[in-house]
C-alpha cells in the first residue's frame, strides 16, 4: 500500500503572509503620517510665539503692540542680533524678550551698538550672563512668584501705573544710583539704571508676564508697559532665536557637553555593561551540538533551509565545499576507496579516473571538479552541482555495467 506523503509547506512567505505580518506596522505608519500632516496643516497659519507682538495667543503681545500703535509708536520686529543692533538707532527703545539665549558675542554687540546713543533698552528677566555684559553693578538672586505689587519708588512711570503684576527675578545694585520698584523682601523686580551723558537708560524687568495679552488688562499693567516701551516713537522688538546664524559663532557645544557632569560615570558604566551584554548574547562559532528535535522535520525542508541560508550569506565557498565533500564520500565506496581516503586527492582521483572507462576524463579536470576553487558566482555554483551529479551518475552507471566475477560452482 502506497502512502502519499503530506504536502511540504513552502518556506517562501506568500503575499498574504507578508500582508498579515506587516499590516499593523503599515497602519501605524499611515496613522502617524496623517496625524503629522494634520498637525502641520493646523499650525501653518499666522501663529507666533511667546511675547510676539503679532500673536493674539494668551502669551502673545498683540494687544500691547496695538495700544502702542494707537499712541503713534511704530514697532519693528527683528529676530537677529545684527538686525537689532542696526535698528536701535538714536531715540529708539530696544526690547530684548529673552536675552539669556544670546551668546556673549551677541550681547557685547548689542551693548556696543546702544551704549552711546540716546534711547532706552529693556531687558526681560536677564540672568547673570546678561548682567555681566550690560551692567556689572547689578546682580540677581532667587526668583519670587508674580503678584500685584505696589511701585514703592519714585519712578514716574511706575507711580502713574500703580500696582502691576510683577515678580520673577529680583535684583541688587552694588553701586551707583537706580530706581528700585515693585519690591519683594526689599529687593526690586523692576530696576531702572540711568545712562551716562547722552547714553541709554536700561530697564531690568524680573518677569515679562504683565506684557501678555491675558494680563495686560489687569491692575496697572497696560499703563506700565506703555510708559516703559512707548517712551520713544520707535520700538525695536527683538525676539532672539537659536536659529540666528550669529549664535553659532560662539560656544560650540557637542552632544557630550549637554550631558550633566554627574551622569558621565553612569553613562560610562552603562556603555561597559552594553559591551559585556553584546559579548554575552553574540553568536558563538563552534561545533554543532546534536539534540533531539521536538518535531520531525522533513529532510527536504532542512536541505532547502540550509540552501537559503547559504544564499543569503553568499557562502558559495561553504556550499561548494559541502557539495564536493558529499560527492567524494558517496563515490569512495563505489570505486573501492576506503572512507578514510575519500578526501585524499592522490588516492581518490586515480581510482575515479580508472572507473571512467567509456568516457574518460583527464585527471586535471577531475581535480578541479572534486578539489577545485570556489565558484565565482551563483551560476558557476549551479554548474558545479550539475557536473558533480553527472560525474556521480557516470560512476554509478559504469558500476552497474561492469562485468562481475562469479565464484566457481
Amino acid at each position: 500500500m502506497t502512502t502519499t506523503p503530506p504536502p511540504t509547506k513552502a518556506l517562501s512567505p506568500t503575499a498574504r503572509h507578508l500582508w498579515k505580518r506587516s499590516r499593523g506596522l503599515l497602519l501605524a505608519l499611515i496613522l502617524l503620517t496623517v496625524t503629522g500632516v494634520a498637525l502641520a496643516a493646523l499650525q501653518s497659519g499666522e501663529q507666533h510665539g511667546r511675547l510676539d507682538p503679532r500673536s493674539a495667543d494668551r502669551t502673545g503681545s498683540r494687544a500691547l503692540a496695538q495700544l502702542l500703535a494707537a499712541r503713534g509708536v511704530t514697532t519693528q520686529v527683528v529676530t537677529t542680533s545684527e538686525q537689532a543692533a542696526a535698528a536701535a538707532g538714536p531715540g529708539t527703545t530696544l526690547l530684548v524678550t529673552d536675552p539669556d539665549v544670546l551668546t556673549p558675542r551677541q550681547l557685547t554687540g548689542l551693548r556696543t551698538a546702544t551704549a552711546h546713543t540716546p534711547g532706552r533698552i529693556v531687558l526681560l528677566a536677564p540672568g547673570p550672563a546678561t548682567l555681566t555684559t550690560f551692567d556689572t553693578a547689578v546682580t540677581t538672586g532667587s526668583e519670587v512668584g508674580n503678584s500685584a505689587r505696589r511701585p514703592s519708588c519714585s519712578l514716574p512711570a511706575a507711580r502713574r501705573a500703580g500696582a502691576a503684576f510683577l515678580g520673577g527675578l529680583r535684583y541688587t545694585l552694588t553701586d551707583g544710583t537706580a530706581d528700585r520698584c515693585y519690591l519683594s523682601a526689599g529687593r526690586p523686580t523692576l530696576l531702572r539704571r540711568p545712562g551716562a551723558a547722552g547714553g541709554r537708560d536700561t530697564v531690568f524687568l524680573g518677569s515679562s508676564d504683565f506684557l501678555y495679552n491675558q494680563r495686560l488688562g489687569e491692575h496697572g499693567n497696560a499703563s506700565l508697559a506703555l510708559q516703559l516701551l512707548g517712551a520713544h516713537k520707535h520700538l525695536v522688538w527683538y525676539l532672539p532665536s537659536v536659529s540666528d546664524p550669529s549664535s553659532a559663532q560662539d560656544d560650540q557645544h557637542d552632544f557630550l557637553d549637554l550631558i550633566p557632569s554627574g551622569w558621565s560615570w553612569a553613562l560610562l558604566q552603562l556603555a561597559i555593561a552594553a559591551v559585556f551584554a553584546a559579548f554575552w548574547r553574540a553568536r558563538r562559532l563552534g561545533p554543532l551540538v546534536p539534540e533531539r528535535l521536538p518535531v520531525t522535520v522533513p529532510a527536504a525542508e532542512t536541505t532547502e533551509g540550509h540552501a537559503r541560508l547559504y544564499e543569503q550569506a553568499n557562502a558559495r565557498d561553504r556550499a561548494s565545499a559541502v557539495l564536493r565533500a558529499a560527492t567524494r564520500t558517496r563515490l569512495a565506496p563505489l570505486i573501492g576507496v576506503a572512507p578514510t581516503h575519500a578526501h585524499t586527492p592522490d588516492i581518490l582521483l586515480p581510482a575515479v579516473h580508472a572507473r571512467l572507462i567509456s568516457a574518460p576524463e583527464p585527471e586535471p579536470s577531475l581535480h578541479s571538479l572534486l578539489f577545485g576553487a570556489t565558484p565565482v558566482d551563483d551560476k558557476a555554483l549551479v554548474h558545479l552541482a550539475d557536473q558533480l551529479d553527472e560525474l556521480e551518475t557516470a560512476i554509478v552507471t559504469e558500476e552497474r555495467h561492469a562485468p562481475r566475477e562469479h565464484p566457481d560452482r
